[in-house]
């Protein structure tokens, strides 16, 4: 009840429309973009809130009997050297080169794309690009269905356990993939916790303790070397999931979660 307040009361000065969900405590939020959603969603979580955000989705039109659905101007400016890395990332979300002008060391160029093909572009660009691209798109009108858009290509690396993260598990896993969380962080059952290096979803347990032997003198235990996780912002976690995966917000972090935490609702859920 006290979401739903807030919703309807934060909705009107950042112009969102909120609807009922499918149960009592679920809402289907709509507004301009991922950013849009995504500044509403850290004004409630400074305020105390918390919330599970599932991903976002872009909404068609059937128009005259077409599929159709929302494309957007695109304009980048970035470093020279950098456009063809830039014109790659964006072809291959279903967006077209209109044109390209060059301006002294900088590329300016112009592209008309689904608006879904902008979902983790941006976070994608400026990470590409150092932070030196400027990105700004504009609503151009509703065109038929371009096509599906290739999925992020690798899978999840999901907790089986409820507990602390030991470094000891993470080294011993490491290879399976990247992790987003420390050694040390208290992590539950069905966590994302990283992602896998393969295309599926894998179940790890990262709260394995060493079996300690009396044979080891004390001192000559290995020193952990693990690389830094990936720390996503609001906006890259709400890019990054895929469709059975969750945000959860709270004040203090940001997790991501898949939707059916144990691994045989996943299953059943499947079949």
């Amino acid at each position: 009840h006290h979401v739903a307040v807030q919703l309807d009361d934060v909705g009107q000065s950042f112009e969102i429309l909120v609807q009922d969900g499918l149960t009592a405590d679920s809402f289907i939020v709509h507004g301009r973009g991922v950013l849009h959603i995504s500044v509403l969603i850290e004004t409630m979580r400074r305020e105390g809130f918390e919330l599970q955000v599932g991903q976002p989705k872009v909404l068609d039109k059937n128009l005259n009997g077409i599929r159709c659905e929302p494309i957007e101007h695109l304009t980048i400016d970035l470093p020279g050297e950098m456009a063809g890395r830039a014109i790659e990332m964006v072809t291959r979300r279903k967006g077209m080169l209109l044109h390209m002008e060059h301006r002294d060391e900088r590329v300016h160029l112009d592209f008309d794309i689904p608006a879904r093909g902008l979902i983790g572009l941006r976070s994608n660009l400026m990470t590409a690009t150092q932070g030196e691209a400027i990105v700004s798109h504009r609503f151009k009108a509703y065109e038929p269905f371009k096509g599906e858009i290739e999925k992020r290509s690798n899978g999840s690396l999901i907790s089986i356990e409820t507990g602390t993260a030991i470094a000891y598990a993470m080294d011993k896993l490491q290879d399976r993939g990247t992790f987003f969380i420390h050694p040390g962080d208290e992590i539950y059952e069905g966590q994302v916790v990283g992602e896998n290096s393969r295309a599926d979803d894998i179940g790890i347990n990262l709260c394995k303790t060493k079996k300690l032997t009396n044979v080891r003198a004390s001192g000559t235990d290995d020193k952990v070397m693990l690389p830094p996780p990936i720390v996503f912002s609001l906006e890259e976690a709400l890019e990054y999931i895929q469709e059975d995966e969750l945000v959860e917000v709270t004040p203090k972090s940001i997790r991501l979660r898949k939707i059916y935490l144990t691994e045989n609702e996943r299953k059943r859920r499947k079949s």
